[in-house]
């Protein structure tokens, strides 16, 4: 059973930065981060795997980078040029199956493994 624990969230200024991160007690095939507002459905952020594919929602491309460790033991989300709709519980997940990417890569069933999530508030 691989465990996952995120830190770096937090509240920020719109236009502020975070830098969100998650330690895997075991490596994995892949890891992303997903998002849930308050009375919105779960959505996929970014996610890499070891192979180095990596995929972005089209609404953080050019302001959030995902990156891990080549042993895919930690993932980090660096978030830019904050928004106040970027406002949300985050949270991290993996996969030990290499099913990230099969249909699409959004997709909470292609993870089997899921983190507690970490609140991000951004103010404007």
């Amino acid at each position: 059973q691989v465990q996952l624990v995120e830190s770096g969230g937090g509240s920020v200024q719109a236009g502020g930065s975070l830098r969100l991160s998650c330690a895997a007690s075991y490596g994995t095939k892949c890891m992303g981060w997903f998002r849930q507002a308050p009375g919105k459905e779960r959505e996929g952020v970014a996610v890499s795997d070891a192979g180095g594919s990596i995929a972005y929602a089209d609404f953080v491309t050019g302001r959030f980078t995902i990156s891990q460790d080549n042993a895919m033991n930690t993932v980090y989300l660096q978030m830019n040029s904050l928004k106040s709709e970027d406002t949300a519980m985050y949270y991290c997940a993996a996969d030990s199956r290499e099913r990230c990417f099969r249909g699409f890569w959004s997709n909470t069933s292609n993870y089997n493994y899921w983190g507690q999530g970490t609140q991000v508030t951004v103010s404007s």
